[in-house]
């Protein structure tokens, strides 16, 4: 087909269109990438809804300086900015979480993000010449587990197989798998029937071993697989090294598809969606994995070090490549769950949250990282209150439990020195010798909010005030 100067004048004229649209926006409406990530159960889905909720309605947020003094003008939703990606689903969670009878949203599955818009009037000595301009906040959602992979772009397929069953071998729950394996000939000639069994009973390990407590659970697409689910891509599973393997044989194909998840499923997440962001939430649920035991606690420290390689492009060629120079600037490490406390008790969660990811934070650092570590709730679905207790007064929160009983709680004492936590966590110890730290699940609260007023939150403004709120003054 011939090619018309009216279709190359068009073609350039929508370039010119388009970079004058991108260099308006740079410089006139800038954009702020907040990433949101953590591991299961920590929250994200909550954070966002309830972030959203009282930005829209901010009586709520008197800790963000912009706020507090006046300068943000109104705030609002904007259609999601781009197209290839899933709008969050704000309006349906927040439904579910203030509902008559209110429930947890679903959690994170896959990419998802949501813009909004501030209307912010400058301050300084110039700011009566000039009027509102415009901040927009998009606000990436994405699961923890796939920050995990970035371990795996380093690793070649024995390396990777190798530290998998040394993991495996230290786990009961992983006794399934490995009687399989014990069966299986590496060297044999693939059948399509028995890699698909050894993926199905790898991933069924992980996901046990995640219910467990355990962080370090990759591949992250075997625990959230989405679209990929039954693809020859996630239909692969560590064995152990041997003889070489020759063409057509099982160890040969299982290692040409991790190969293949590298470079189809973890370099375009990476690419496409991480390289992007400015400034980074990692939500942390340190009580659970306090509840879990100390193996739990030791191995969400190894995985928080894993997640924050990711923030520390030196350590790894491929993201050195991929980042050419550029850094996320504010990393916040947040506990989750601090209504399920006594205030007097979160400034102990605080420390242990900065003691878990002490070694990765202080890397973070030196890369020019601004970082900080807080306790947080994003909807509090709890009270305080004191009770009697053998005669003592013990310092409870109250809260509506999963089947709709009422229930005072005390989880238990954490301690002052969270080296308490982590030193019997790093000796391999098999529980606490002083106890046992308790978690109990609370369904939300009934929410009775007057007009202008976001949902009840712990320190969710101040999250907000650290990770945005100088790029609204």
């Amino acid at each position: 087909m011939p090619v018309r100067l009216s279709d190359i004048a068009d073609d350039v004229t929508r370039q010119v269109e388009n970079l004058g649209a991108t260099v308006s926006e740079s410089f006139f409406e800038p954009t702020i990438r907040l990433g949101v990530t953590g591991l299961a159960r920590a929250g994200k889905t909550v954070f966002i809804t309830a972030l959203v909720a009282n930005l829209l309605n901010r009586s709520r947020m008197t800790q963000v300086t912009a706020i507090a003094s006046g300068a943000v003008r109104t705030v609002y939703l904007q259609p999601q900015p781009d197209d290839t990606i899933a709008r969050f689903d704000y309006e349906d969670h927040l439904a579910t979480l203030t509902a008559a009878t209110p429930a947890w949203p679903e959690s994170t599955r896959s990419v998802s993000e949501l813009r909004l818009s501030f209307r912010v009037q400058p301050s300084g000595l110039l700011s009566g010449l000039s009027g509102p301009r415009t901040v927009h906040l998009d606000i990436v959602d994405y699961p923890g587990e796939w920050l995990l992979d970035l371990a795996l772009m380093d690793q070649s397929y024995d390396e990777w197989s190798a530290k998998a069953l040394d993991k495996a071998r230290e786990r009961q729950i992983a006794t399934e798998y490995l009687e399989t394996l014990a069966e299986v000939d590496g060297t044999a000639k693939l059948e399509e029937s028995q890699a698909r069994t050894l993926a199905a009973e790898f991933t069924t390990y992980l996901k046990a071993a995640q219910a467990e407590g355990f962080s370090d659970c990759t591949p992250g697409r075997f625990l959230l697989p989405g679209a990929l689910e039954g693809s020859p891509v996630l239909t692969f599973a560590p064995l152990p090294a041997g003889d070489p393997a020759p063409r057509g044989s099982l160890r040969r194909e299982m290692a040409r598809r991790y190969e293949a998840y590298k470079a189809q499923v973890v370099k375009p997440f990476f690419r496409e969606h991480f390289a992007r962001i400015d400034r980074q939430l990692v939500l942390v649920d340190v009580l659970g994995a306090i509840h879990n035991g100390p193996q739990a606690v030791d191995n969400m420290r190894d995985s928080m070090g894993d997640i924050l390689a990711a923030f520390r492009p030196g350590r790894n060629s491929f993201l050195t490549r991929l980042l050419r120079g550029k850094r996320v600037e504010k990393i916040l490490f947040a506990a989750t769950k601090a209504d399920h406390l006594h205030h007097s008790q979160h400034p102990q969660l605080t420390a242990i949250m900065e003691a878990l990811v002490r070694d990765a934070k202080d890397r973070a650092d030196f890369a020019g990282a601004q970082t900080a570590a807080m306790s947080i709730a994003a909807l509090r679905a709890t009270v305080e209150e004191t009770v009697l207790h053998q005669g003592a007064a013990l310092d409870c929160v109250r809260g509506t439990l999963l089947d709709g009983r009422s229930a005072a709680f005390h989880a238990g004492a954490l301690p002052e020195d969270p080296a308490r936590l982590l030193n019997p966590a790093r000796e391999g110890a098999e529980r606490w010798l002083d106890g046992d730290f308790a978690t109990m699940r609370f369904a939300p609260a009934v929410l009775r909010l007057k007009p202008g007023e976001g949902p009840p939150h712990i320190r969710l403004d101040r999250a907000a005030e650290f990770l945005i709120g100088d790029k609204l003054v």
